[in-house]
C-alpha cells in the first residue's frame, strides 16, 4: 500500500483543535472588528442625539394619541427618549461602566407605573427606540464607510438582544412598581372603608377623601352586608358576591365577620339578598338602607344587629326592618333581662323541664299566630293539652293572652331568653352595654 503516513489520533485531534482556536481567534478579531465599526458610528451620532430624539419622539407620539397629549406631555416623553438614547450610547461607547441602560430602564418602568401609561405603550416605544436607532446606525456607516454596511448584519442580533433586555428591565420594573401601587391603593381604600363603617363619616375631610377614592358620592343609597365568621362562603372559585344587577360590593374582613359597603343604585334589598343568598353559607344581616355615606356606621350597627337575630341551622339572610323586635332585644341586654324577669319571673319556681314545656308551646302558639290547633300539629299533642298550657302561663305570669299590652311583653321576653339565654326570675341581665357607634370629636366613634 503506497502513500503518505497515516496520522495518529492524537495527532488528528492536536489538529482539530488548533483549527477551532484558529476560529475562535478569526472569530474574535471579527467581533472586535464589528464593535468597532459600531462604535464609531455612534461615535458620529453623538452629536445628533437631540435629533434622534425628535425622531424617536415623533414615531411614539403618532401612534400614541399624540396629537390629543398636551405640550408638558410630549416634552416628557422627548426627555425620556434623550436621556434613553444617551444611556444606550454610553453603554456602547464605554462598555467598562456597566449597564446605564438597565438602570435607566428600571427608573422609566417605574415612572411609566406611576403616571399609568400602559405597559404595552412602554414595550412600544423601546421597540421604535431600536429601529430608529439601528435605521441612524445603518445610514451613518453608509455614508462614512459603505464597505462596513454588509458586516451590520452580525451586530444586528447584538443591537436587538440589548433592546430586549431594556424593555425586559423595563417591564419588571413597571410590574414591580404596579403591584406596590395597587397595594398602597388597596390599603388606602381598606383604611376608607373601615372609617365610614366605624361612624366617622361625619368626618368632612374624611368623606371628601372618600368620595374621591371609593368613586362614589357622598349622597346616595347604600346599605350594609355582615356576614360571621363561622360562616363564610361558598367552596367555589367566586367566594364572595361581586358587582351586579347595578350594586357596587366593597368588601371588608374582619376577625368576626366579613363586611360589605353596598352601593346600592336603584336596587332594592330584595335584589341585594338574592345576590348574597347564592354565597352564604350560613347567616347574613342585612342594614335599611341609609341615603349616605355619613350613615353608614349606623347601617353596619344594623346590620351587625340583624346578623345577631339568626339563631340556629341554615342560612338566614336577616333584614334588620323585618326583625326589629328581637334587634331592639339585643340592642338593649340589661333592659330585656329585666324584662325576662318582670314577664316571665312566674316561671322561675316552676320544676325546669316543666317550664321548657310551658315556654316552647307559648312559642309555637305565637308562631301558628295564635292557633291552638296549628301548635298541637307541631308539638305532636292534643289541642286542649296546648290550652291547658297557655292557661297555666297566665296563672303563673300574671299575663293575659288576649291583652295586646300583655303579650308584646311576653313575645319580647321570649327574645329575650332566646337571643341572651336569661333565665326567668333573673333580672340582672347581661353587663355589656350595646349601641350604635358613638361620635367622639373630630367625629371619630367610641365604643
Amino acid at each position: 500500500m503506497t502513500g503518505g503516513r497515516l496520522g495518529t489520533a492524537g495527532e488528528l485531534n492536536a489538529d482539530r483543535d488548533a483549527d477551532r482556536d484558529a476560529d475562535r481567534g478569526a472569530d474574535r478579531s471579527a467581533g472586535r472588528a464589528d464593535r468597532e465599526i459600531m462604535r464609531k458610528a455612534v461615535l458620529r451620532l453623538s452629536d445628533r442625539l437631540p435629533d434622534l430624539a425628535d425622531r424617536l419622539t415623533a414615531e411614539i407620539l403618532s401612534g400614541d394619541g399624540g396629537s390629543d397629549r398636551d405640550e408638558e406631555f410630549s416634552r416628557d416623553v422627548w426627555e425620556m427618549c434623550h436621556t434613553g438614547l444617551g444611556h444606550g450610547f454610553e453603554t456602547i461607547l464605554e462598555p467598562g461602566r456597566g449597564r446605564a441602560d438597565l438602570e435607566w430602564a428600571q427608573r422609566l418602568g417605574q415612572r411609566r407605573a406611576h403616571q399609568g401609561q400602559p405597559l404595552d405603550q412602554l414595550l412600544r416605544s423601546y421597540r421604535l427606540a431600536g429601529k430608529v436607532f439601528w435605521e441612524a446606525v445603518v445610514e451613518v456607516v453608509d455614508r462614512h464607510d459603505p464597505d462596513s454596511v454588509s458586516t451590520l448584519i452580525r451586530q444586528a442580533t447584538r443591537t436587538w438582544d440589548t433592546i430586549d433586555q431594556q424593555s425586559g428591565a423595563a417591564a419588571a420594573s413597571y410590574h414591580r412598581t404596579e403591584l406596590a401601587l395597587a397595594r398602597r391603593s388597596e390599603e388606602r381604600i381598606q383604611a376608607i372603608v373601615d372609617a365610614l363603617l366605624e361612624g366617622q363619616g361625619a368626618d368632612g375631610g374624611l368623606l371628601s377623601t372618600a368620595t374621591s377614592v371609593l368613586g362614589l358620592p357622598a349622597t346616595g343609597r347604600y346599605a350594609v352586608v355582615m356576614l360571621g365568621a363561622e360562616s363564610g362562603f361558598g367552596d367555589g372559585v367566586e367566594r364572595r358576591p361581586g358587582d351586579t344587577a347595578g350594586m357596587r360590593f366593597i368588601w371588608r374582613l374582619r376577625t368576626d365577620a366579613q363586611v360589605a359597603l353596598v352601593a346600592l343604585g336603584t336596587a332594592e334589598l330584595d335584589d341585594l339578598v338574592d345576590a348574597v343568598r347564592p354565597y352564604a353559607r350560613s347567616h347574613a344581616g342585612v342594614s335599611p338602607v341609609v341615603d349616605s355615606l355619613a350613615e353608614l356606621g349606623t347601617a353596619r350597627w344594623f346590620a351587625e344587629l340583624a346578623l345577631r337575630t339568626c339563631r340556629g341551622p341554615g342560612n338566614q339572610i336577616a333584614r334588620l326592618d323585618r326583625r326589629l323586635p328581637d334587634a331592639l332585644v339585643l340592642s338593649q341586654p340589661r333592659l330585656a333581662g329585666r324584662l325576662g324577669h318582670v314577664a316571665l319571673g312566674g316561671l322561675a319556681d316552676v320544676e325546669p323541664a316543666f317550664r321548657d314545656v310551658l315556654l316552647t308551646t307559648l312559642g309555637a302558639w305565637l308562631a301558628c299566630d295564635g292557633s291552638a290547633a296549628r301548635a298541637a300539629d307541631r308539638l305532636f299533642c292534643h289541642r286542649n293539652t296546648v290550652l291547658n298550657r297557655l292557661r297555666k302561663i297566665e296563672q303563673l305570669t300574671g299575663r293575659t293572652l288576649a291583652s295586646p299590652r300583655d303579650m308584646v311583653e311576653l313575645v319580647l321576653a321570649l327574645s329575650a331568653l332566646r337571643l341572651h339565654g336569661i333565665a326567668p326570675g333573673n333580672g340582672a341581665g347581661p353587663r355589656n352595654n350595646e349601641g350604635p357607634p358613638a361620635r367622639r370629636g373630630g367625629g371619630r366613634p367610641g365604643r
